[in-house]
């Protein structure tokens, strides 16, 4: 996904959260609190979708289709050695492409940098955790938060990491984030903890 597409979920879900209702990007119908989503995988976007239109896809489908469901799946990892990836900062998640590159964003108050990740890094960070190998491209991603001596690591479906991103984005202040941030992204990760695999996390 690029920086500019990631900018426009992130613009787009915010617009939504404003709006007296939540609609469906298929059809318009209202959509709860809590829903699927989908990637459309030409515009390189991610679309809130209601019951009816999320049972038209199937989980798991990597067919040429446009659209994809997104994945509930939520597992945390041991730690996972990220030093070959050269991640600059402690909080940041990896998307695996259709193509087999891999994609690392970190969240910023002006939103999510991205980098190509060196393949063969990502190969030695696999190979230290083969779970890494099941994430579905373009729909899962590797989640991790190093900060502040933490050790988070999760598989996670993008909806979520596009949530964090937003956390950083209210929450930020001044040149060192200020005194919301780190309890924002603690009840964050906390919530995520608490969320049963397969169930959509609380909305920040």
């Amino acid at each position: 996904m690029t920086g500019g597409a990631l900018a426009r979920v992130i613009r787009s879900a915010a617009e939504r959260r404003t709006a007296a209702e939540e609609l469906c990007d298929l059809c318009a119908a209202p959509v709860p609190d809590e829903h699927r989503h989908l990637h459309d995988g030409t515009r390189e976007e991610v679309l809130c979708a209601c019951r009816p239109c999320a049972l038209l896809f199937t989980e798991g489908d990597e067919s040429d289709g446009r659209y994809r469901l997104i994945p509930l799946r939520r597992l945390r990892l041991p730690p996972v050695d990220t030093g070959p990836l050269g991640v600059p900062v402690g909080l940041a998640f990896f998307v695996p492409r259709a193509d087999g590159t891999v994609l690392a964003h970190y969240p910023s108050p002006a939103g999510a940098t991205r980098w190509e990740v060196d393949a063969e890094a990502w190969r030695k960070v696999v190979a230290g955790c083969p779970q890494l190998a099941t994430l579905v491209p373009e729909v899962e991603a590797l989640l991790v938060n190093t900060a502040r001596g933490l050790a988070h690591h999760w598989i996670v479906p993008v909806d979520d990491c596009f949530r964090v991103v937003g956390v950083v984005r209210q929450e930020w202040r001044g040149m060192s984030g200020g005194e919301t941030i780190w309890p924002a992204l603690e009840r964050f990760f906390a919530e995520l903890a608490a969320t049963r695999p397969g169930t959509p996390a609380a909305r920040p």
